[in-house]
């Protein structure tokens, strides 16, 4: 049997960016296990940690990161994910970067994140033995999708095995967005037809009820902001119906 890591940096990427493939190959009998990187929960936050929370109308007592592990657990029941991995790292906002500016700048140098964030998925990579991985491009530049995608460098994968996902919805908000420079520049674009998948990805991504207000505007704007950029993804490359698309090695 078959198995697909993906790797989101927080607790929502993978089903934003790539949720109708993980629908799509759990649908042809794949194993499929989930790894997100960021998911500490760190007490009494301060600052823009903390404003982080209460911008989307959590008080301070609120345990954040719990609840949107709580979300996670519910999108993994409801998309049926195989394996569970939360990884015990700090999001950037406990890491120093102290206003939203700062999240979208290149990492700071005291920032050593990255050697573990290795450290994290090496050993779900050594269990699960995946045939394919899927790691963010990085688009937008946010800092945690940065750490995660040049993290990826020291897994030992073999090019084939890795698929590089749009970041959305930061491929919504800027088209013209390059993937960081940790991404392979000779990889070509691989479309993956989600049209029937497309339903289960946003009832997927409903779960992470407390990012929708921030991310899409709401349940429904969820929905229209998906659905028109899959379509639009497939008809920019021929296809008909919807579509997710990687930077891969050319395997489809």
């Amino acid at each position: 049997m078959s198995t697909a890591l993906f790797v989101s940096p927080h607790l929502d990427d993978v089903a934003f960016s790539c949720g109708g493939t993980l629908a799509a190959l759990k649908a042809q009998g794949w194993t499929v296990a989930l790894v997100t990187v960021f998911t500490r929960s760190v007490p009494e936050p301060k600052g823009f940690a903390l404003q982080c929370q209460t911008s989307k109308g959590l008080g301070p007592e609120v345990d954040y990161m719990a609840l949107r592990r709580k979300e996670d657990r519910a999108f993994a029941a409801c998309m049926g994910v195989d394996h569970v991995t939360w990884g015990d790292l700090e999001e950037a906002p406990h890491r120093g970067y102290g206003c939203p500016e700062a999240l979208f700048q290149p990492p700071r140098a005291d920032d050593v994140i990255q050697a573990r964030v290795t450290a994290c998925l090496k050993p779900l990579v050594w269990e699960l033995k995946p045939d394919r991985v899927f790691v963010p491009q990085a688009l937008g530049s946010h800092v945690d999708h940065v750490q995660v995608v040049r993290a990826v460098k020291g897994l030992g994968l073999r090019a084939s095995q890795l698929f590089y996902y749009r970041d959305t919805p930061y491929a919504v908000r800027e088209p013209g967005a390059t993937p960081d420079a940790a991404v392979p520049p000779s990889l070509r674009p691989v479309a993956v037809d989600i049209t029937e998948h497309l339903t289960k990805k946003v009832e997927g991504c409903v779960r992470y009820g407390t990012q929708l207000g921030f991310q899409f505007g709401g349940v429904d704007n969820l929905a229209r902001t998906l659905t028109a950029f899959h379509r639009q993804e497939a008809q920019a490359r021929g296809q008909p119906g919807a579509a997710e698309v990687f930077l891969a090695d050319g395997v489809s």
